[in-house]
């Protein structure tokens, strides 16, 4: 039988390591169909629109899972963590109210833009798919939000076991806002870029090679190539941040138990948290320093100055820290020898098979990256829900039976991300519409359907 906390932490691990792909795909998605439509429109080519129609429908489908995805979330928060709703409420209710907009928006929008083909100009409908991408991202933007705020606690005081003195603007713009709301975003884009441009870099070594299949390849990998590097640039400036104001989390994604002057990075290994040992890890001398400082010589405080109450489980950090950077190299790896190789043959995409075959690999590396990424910011800031004011285990519930909510819960989303894996390998099997050009727009073709334009 676990204990509620255990169960209420599995529950809720489980859920977001499902609901942060939904979300991913849900915000990276829409922006790469307005890119294509609006290529569709600007060069007068068919195969744009083709890309942009499958896309739409792709779109439509990560929205509808996502939305179920995000309610069950909504619901868990408050069964499963009474006290950080108590707390959270009180004082991060803006950006949850903001999100409620963003995703209202989002769904309208959607809304027309399915509906319109037929319905409104070329132009208006292209113009359509801008909220929904935006509303996408600042959705995006005020969840993680809510998630800094738990990381730096801001913008209220407790006096007496009450919460007095809420400011909701610096909550929702506390010290970890900036950083971690633009890390997540550019994930969103990576995954996206990636993800897609792994299917069609599949389709590429399955014999695949027709117009179609090249621009969705093009312009997969061109999202990834520009998001990529501002990812990694983000994670070096998110890194600087987290010494000075998270010291705990850095020392336990670095695996550092002793504070000292000069400290190396530690590259894989085992740690033992009871000795504070690693072994059979790579260290480069004092690069931590530089890395956190640009001082080979700066101390960077370790977990000695910590009680042992208040640390997180090294071993998890550590190594979830380095899965995410070793995955990110090598996505970047893979997007700089592609498009460098793309520009070297003069905008003629690379077919070589191991490249072709490391663009598939990088697909699931990303998505991994994000999940491990997302377990550093979680299992990192453990024992504490909120940091410095409320520790997870007085957060959550006392009812019984948690184990059984975990199991069927857990259930719920396998069935959603079978659902989604399903409704998305349906339309990739359909035969692509049919697009010609007219003069104020396209005309569709649905096979086997109705005539659907874009007049």
């Amino acid at each position: 039988m676990w204990s509620n906390l255990l169960a209420a932490r599995a529950q809720m691990g489980t859920s977001l390591a499902f609901h942060i792909i939904f979300s991913a795909l849900g915000v990276g998605v829409p922006l790469l169909l307005c890119i294509s439509e609006g290529l569709a429109l600007k060069t007068k080519n068919v195969v744009w629109m083709q890309l942009t129609r499958r896309w739409a429908r792709a779109a439509a489908v990560l929205f509808a899972i996502g939305a179920v995805s995000g309610t069950i979330l909504s619901f868990e928060l408050g069964l499963l963590w009474p006290t950080y709703t108590r707390y959270a409420g009180a004082v991060v209710g803006l950006p949850f109210m903001m999100e409620g907009f963003a995703f209202f928006t989002e769904a309208i929008f959607l809304g027309l833009y399915l509906y319109g083909w037929d319905k409104l100009s070329a132009r208006a409908h292209w113009i359509c798919s801008f909220p929904i991408w935006i509303s996408g991202l600042l959705s995006a933007w005020f969840i993680v939000s809510v998630n800094s705020w738990m990381n730096t606690p801001a913008g209220f005081v407790v006096k007496n076991g009450q919460i007095v003195g809420i400011n909701p603007l610096q909550a929702v713009f506390n010290p970890s806002t900036p950083f971690e709301t633009v890390h997540m975003i550019l994930s969103c884009y990576v995954v996206t870029g990636f993800g897609m441009a792994a299917v069609y870099a599949l389709a590429f070594l399955r014999g695949k090679r027709g117009e179609y299949y090249r621009k969705g390849l093009l312009l997969s990998m061109l999202m990834a190539v520009v998001a990529i590097p501002l990812q990694i640039v983000s994670g070096d400036i998110n890194a600087r941040y987290l010494a000075n104001l998270q010291p705990t989390k850095f020392a336990a994604m670095e695996a550092v138990f002793k504070t000292e002057s000069g400290a190396p990075i530690t590259i894989g290994g085992l740690v033992n948290q009871n000795t504070g040992q690693v072994t059979y890890a790579i260290e480069l001398p004092k690069g931590l320093s530089i890395l956190a400082y640009d001082n080979p010589n700066a101390v960077i405080r370790g977990l000695n100055q910590v009680p042992r109450t208040d640390w997180p489980v090294v071993q998890f950090v550590h190594t979830s820290f380095d899965g995410m950077v070793g995955a990110g190299f090598f996505a970047l790896f893979i997007a700089v020898v592609f498009w460098g190789l793309y520009l070297w043959r003069k905008h003629r995409l690379p077919e070589n098979k191991l490249l072709l075959l490391g663009v598939v690999l990088a697909g699931p590396l990303s998505f991994l990256a994000l999940e491990l990424g997302w377990m550093v910011t979680e299992l990192g800031r453990q024992p504490w829900a909120i940091y410095g004011f409320l520790r997870t285990q007085d957060a959550v519930t006392t009812a019984p039976l948690l184990n059984v909510s975990f199991f069927i819960f857990s259930l719920i989303y396998i069935l959603l991300a079978v659902a989604l894996i399903w409704l998305l390998l349906r339309q990739a099997r359909r035969p692509l519409p049919l697009v010609t050009l007219t003069d104020d727009g396209y005309e569709v073709k649905e096979p086997a359907q109705e005539k659907v334009g874009v007049q």
